[in-house]
């Protein structure tokens, strides 16, 4: 997809449509619309109103916790009424708050649904590795004045790869039925003075990639050795580990589907990462149960529960 493309301004688009969004969670609460602070979800809610001249209820790939952005949140809500492309992008931006961005609209058939049909939800979260506090990244990466060793974080990782029980890694309020999740992958590489964790899986616990992090920075620093989330994840026991990772440094890039439903390509956020060129959608999907059951491929294994739930993305 190319990065400048003309929005049509001269058809009408009804029906079911799918929504690329960007935002820096700084100053919300998070996704999910609540009643007593300011959310995502009801600010783009409000700005889609005023477009439609109607309410407009939105559906989310995965929510977000308080301080954590996105790059690449996929919704789709039923169009209550007809509006071109161009009016549901440059019209909701226009009533949005400047943390908060529409980036592409798409029909997709009635059957689309942005949580139940993904495949993969992907995070990075970037470590600003220095002596000197941050200024001009302070929103949006972590810092961290010690020196970090990342081969040895890396290494350490590997060990999460899999379906796995993820139940050292999981938020006390966690109301997910199953500690189950399948890690598709997970890097960790240095780019001067920015350390990224890199992490793919079909869905994640309340704080599952906050506290991985502050588990591979403790390996980092060294007060752990490399098999010290090999040990996390056969505990089950989210008090053994260590301090969760601040939200300020995670960021949702990608939301992946099957390529049937042709949602538009983008280049990999957050920009601060821009000059690696990676774009959305590239990754190979493991072979696993869920892959094919969302897919609605023949598989002989089982899908459990906790799979064919969304889950939370944190």
């Amino acid at each position: 997809m190319p990065l400048f493309e003309s929005l049509d301004e001269k058809h009408p688009l009804t029906g079911r449509l799918a929504m690329g969004v960007e935002y820096d969670g700084s100053q919300y609460c998070g996704w999910q619309r609540l009643k007593h602070a300011p959310s995502v979800q009801g600010a783009l809610e409000k700005a889609m109103a005023r477009v439609a001249n109607t309410p407009v209820t939105i559906h989310c790939s995965g929510r977000t916790d308080s301080g954590v952005h996105a790059t690449r949140q996929i919704v789709h809500f039923d169009a209550p009424a007809p509006r071109s492309e161009k009016a549901w992008v440059f019209g909701t931006n226009a009533n949005l708050p400047r943390d908060i961005a529409v980036h592409w609209v798409k029909a997709v058939p009635d059957d689309f649904h942005a949580r139940f049909l993904a495949l993969g939800r992907r995070y990075r979260y970037v470590i600003l590795n220095q002596p000197s506090r941050p200024v001009l990244e302070r929103a949006n990466a972590t810092w961290c004045r010690d020196p970090l060793d990342v081969p040895a974080m890396h290494d350490a990782a590997q060990a999460l790869v899999g379906e796995n029980d993820f139940s050292s890694f999981r938020a006390a309020g966690c109301q997910s039925k199953t500690t189950q999740r399948h890690l598709h992958f997970i890097e960790v590489h240095r780019h001067g003075a920015l350390v990224v964790v890199d992490v793919q899986a079909n869905a994640f616990l309340h704080h599952m990639i906050r506290n991985i992090v502050g588990a591979l920075i403790a390996v980092g620093r060294g007060e752990q050795g490399r098999d010290y989330l090999a040990r996390l994840l056969a505990l089950k026991d989210r008090t053994q580990g260590s301090a969760t990772a601040p939200g300020c440094g995670l960021h949702f890039v990608d939301s992946v589907y099957d390529d049937v439903y042709e949602l538009p390509r983008e280049p990999l956020g957050p920009n601060l990462l821009a000059f690696l060129g990676e774009w959305t959608g590239e990754r190979e999907l493991p072979d696993c149960p869920l892959v094919d059951f969302r897919r609605s491929r023949p598989t002989h294994a089982s899908v459990p529960p906790g799979f064919i739930e969304a889950g939370k993305p944190r």
